[in-house]
């Protein structure tokens, strides 16, 4: 005799469907096997639900990917506290992003570019603005400095995060020819880079953030500087 059918896997109740837990879960996906993994079929089967019931939720992939985006961006605010000082308080918020978007790696790399358009997304703008306004920017250069820092904040984390989705011999490789290849150039051909080549392998993934984030809000005091009143003839004397 054949041996009984296995009985039907029975689907879960939708009551426990909810936005939050097809975020997680289309997360988790990323961060296991890849962006390429998350499809619909995938998070109905993780979640042992069809598929369709996921789409009462999301109404396609974009709307899923800005959700995912929101995601990594209120993780970055918990536990956020703007600083009395305006550079301490775009500091420690670039800094929280970067982390959420190492953390989530996968993730971040697939949707850093993306404007999410939700509430973490609007409550992020708004202390960002906040800050630049409190170092003397307004109106459409509070705007520009605004657009840039995100975009700074984000290529630089998308940046690292497709790095660590690398294999590791491939990331090994490159972080090897610091101080293999570009050390072994020769002088002659290459004297710019021969004369810094010794100190290329000591700047770390820190100090290249860290420097760009500086910069960065130098030009904005600067800007802020420049845009008081007065400040023409000060630099006029």
């Amino acid at each position: 005799m054949d041996p009984p059918a296995a009985p039907p896997r029975r689907r879960r109740s939708l009551g426990f469907l909810t936005p939050e837990r097809i975020v997680d879960t289309a997360m988790a996906i990323m961060e296991r096997d890849g962006a390429d993994a998350l499809t619909f079929r995938r998070l109905g089967t993780e979640l042992n639900v069809d598929h369709t019931a996921v789409l009462r939720h999301f109404g396609g992939k974009d709307d899923l990917l800005r959700a995912i985006t929101d995601r990594l961006l209120d993780e970055s605010l918990t536990g956020f506290s703007p600083s009395p000082d305006w550079r301490d308080t775009l500091a420690d918020l670039a800094r929280r992003v970067r982390r959420a978007c190492r953390t989530h790696p996968h993730a971040a790399a697939l949707v850093a570019c993306r404007t999410a358009r939700r509430d973490a997304e609007f409550a992020g703008a708004e202390i960002v603005l906040g800050a630049l306004r409190q170092a003397g920017l307004h109106g459409r250069e509070a705007a520009s400095c605004y657009r840039a820092l995100v975009d700074v904040t984000l290529a630089y984390s998308a940046f690292e995060a497709t790095q660590l989705t690398l294999p590791d011999d491939a990331l090994a490789g490159d972080r090897r020819a610091w101080s293999r290849e570009y050390v072994a150039l020769p002088a002659d051909r290459y004297p710019n880079i021969a004369s810094v080549a010794p100190h290329l392998a000591d700047v770390d993934a820190e100090d290249q953030f860290e420097v760009a984030l500086e910069l960065f809000l130098d030009a904005v005091e600067l800007r802020a500087q420049r845009s008081r009143p007065n400040s023409g003839n000060e630099r006029s004397r």
